[in-house]
């Protein structure tokens, strides 16, 4: 398929569909459901792919779902597990509240979708409703899987996608994630690493706790705790090469009750952030390790709980080149950018592990906006032209990795977006 006509079928399909989708997210955006709860939404979805002949399967939890598209040309080869191209999008909300003033505002008290995630399923929703048709018309080189993937935010919904097979037959994974400080119409997209690792760490300290007459005759844990919360960072910054960019922040200290009284426990909770896939890995024991030399010299116990959460999300160099060359031909060349790693962390990082693969940053801004309503904040909001510029792209990037398969002899030469 030429990409003039693959841009005439798409623009008859959302000419179509666009007031169907923008409902639709809508109405996730108003019943935000956060990590595992997602029962609704798993519904909904399930129900609209059956309505055009689909077979979806829930997910072992009960959240989520996966649903292919298609068949391989020849399933009976070899060539079938190279042929199967997935699409992911994340179902989850956060636990906050929304504080925008729109129609479609959460009704669920202290749960808002403040990441795009509804974007995102509504554009993946969208796409396999296109893809649909064109595997009715012949037109489908392949099968695609479509991955709505649960608990996104907790860091765990990608690994329960795996355990359940939703990797089986899979040669490549793509996603989008909603980005607003890019114009909505473009893409950013990027080779190597796109996103940092992200872990998640909770020192506890304890003591005997006393007057604070008579620190002397104690274990100061608020004191030692103080020490830890200022000092591992900094000798992070000492052990560790400063090219990873390993960072520690802090976001929660609680210790005792009475200004008068040293208690007896204290707490500090942080993330680890970091660029580098081999400074993460090594992350842990280093940070433990720090952990306890500080806490043995002002003679208390620490207690060190460190949850791996994400690594970074690594594109394939091929996988990001098929996007840039997809949304090329949709989109135009001119909508396609470089963009830079972030330090947040996202888990569609566990897929790259198994499968190549790339996510790419979905522009949601509206260009001229005086404000950038930033991802995790209660006001976060996007430009819902958005949703048509994700269905283009990322059935296009389905169509453009089937049609290649491994190889871009035929296509349009991509430009190289790296870091």
């Amino acid at each position: 398929m030429e990409d003039n006509d693959l841009s005439a079928d798409l623009d008859a399909f959302l000419a179509a569909s666009e007031q169907e989708l923008t409902g639709f997210r809508r109405d996730l955006h108003a019943n935000p459901e956060p990590g595992y709860a997602e029962q609704r939404t798993t519904r909904l979805l399930a129900e609209r792919l059956a309505a055009v002949g689909l077979r979806p399967v829930v997910l072992p939890k009960g959240t989520g779902l996966l649903v292919d598209i298609g068949i391989s040309e020849n399933p009976e080869s070899g060539d079938q597990e190279r042929r199967v191209v997935a699409l992911r999008a994340d179902l989850d909300a956060l636990p906050m509240p929304d504080e925008k003033d729109v129609p479609y505002r959460s009704t669920v008290p202290g749960v808002c979708h403040a990441c795009g995630h509804d974007v995102h399923t509504t554009v993946l929703l969208g796409t396999g409703l296109f893809l649909a048709g064109q595997a009715s018309a012949g037109l489908l080189p392949g099968r695609v899987r479509l991955i709505f993937q649960p608990a996104e935010e907790l860091g765990t919904g990608a690994q329960d996608v795996i355990a359940a097979g939703g990797l089986e037959s899979v040669g490549r994974i793509f996603a989008l994630h909603c980005d607003p400080r890019l114009d909505v119409g473009m893409l950013g997209v990027r080779s190597g690493p796109i996103t940092a690792a992200c872990d998640l760490i909770k020192v506890t300290l304890t003591g005997p706790g006393g007057h604070t007459a008579r620190p002397h005759l104690t274990a100061d844990v608020v004191y030692a705790l103080g020490k830890i919360v200022t000092e591992l960072p900094a000798a992070l910054s000492r052990r560790v090469d400063p090219r990873s960019s390993l960072s520690l922040v802090w976001g929660r200290i609680s210790a005792g009750s009475a200004a008068n009284a040293i208690p007896n426990e204290g707490i500090a909770e942080g993330t680890v952030r970091c660029l580098d896939e081999e400074a993460w890995r090594a992350a842990a024991d280093l940070v433990t390790g720090l952990v306890h030399s500080v806490a043995e010299a002002y003679g208390v116990t620490a207690d060190v709980e460190y949850l791996r959460n994400d690594p970074p999300t690594i594109n394939e160099e091929l996988s990001a080149q098929m996007f840039a060359t997809a949304a090329s031909g949709v989109l135009g060349a001119d909508a396609v950018v470089p963009t830079p790693q972030s330090l947040g962390a996202e888990d569609f990082a566990w897929y790259l592990t198994s499968v190549p693969g790339a996510l790419a940053r979905l522009g949601t801004r509206t260009p001229g906006a005086p404000v950038v309503r930033d991802l995790h904040q209660p006001t976060f909001d996007v430009d819902e032209r958005a949703i048509g510029t994700g269905v283009r792209v990322m059935a296009a990037t389905a169509l453009t990795a089937l049609w290649d398969d491994g190889s871009t002899a035929s296509r349009p030469p991509a430009h190289t977006y790296s870091g």
